[in-house]
């Protein structure tokens, strides 16, 4: 199991921007597709961004534009740069990675957007 651990949250103010970043521990780091979820209170887990081994990346509709993942493979740190929170962004934030069929995911990280 791979283990996650995320930093970079806290509270902002609307339209403000923060990066979250997830460091990963072990030497699979290159070869793992790896991804963003959040989960606001009283709802469910969703998928936020993802990224493959080759870098390409996939958006919720929700956060296209505003947010970009990207990795770097040399620090085993995947990132979400957030930019024009908003309100509805608020939630914790969890990193997340599956290798064979094994899935981790880091203790989340607390995002407030709120004036």
């Amino acid at each position: 199991q791979v283990q996650l651990v995320e930093s970079g949250g806290g509270l902002v103010q609307p339209g403000g921007s923060l990066r979250l970043s997830c460091a990963a521990s072990g030497s699979f780091f290159s070869i793992l597709d790896l991804g963003w979820y959040r989960q606001a209170p009283g709802k469910q887990r969703e998928l936020v961004a993802t990224i493959s081994t080759e870098g390409n990346t996939n958006d919720a509709d929700s956060v296209k534009g505003r947010f970009t993942i990207s990795r770097d493979n040399a620090k085993n740190t995947v990132y979400l740069q957030m930019n024009s929170l908003k309100p509805e962004d608020t939630a914790v934030y969890y990193c997340h990675t599956e290798i064979l069929g094994v899935h981790s995911w880091g203790q989340g990280t607390q995002v407030t957007v709120a004036s």
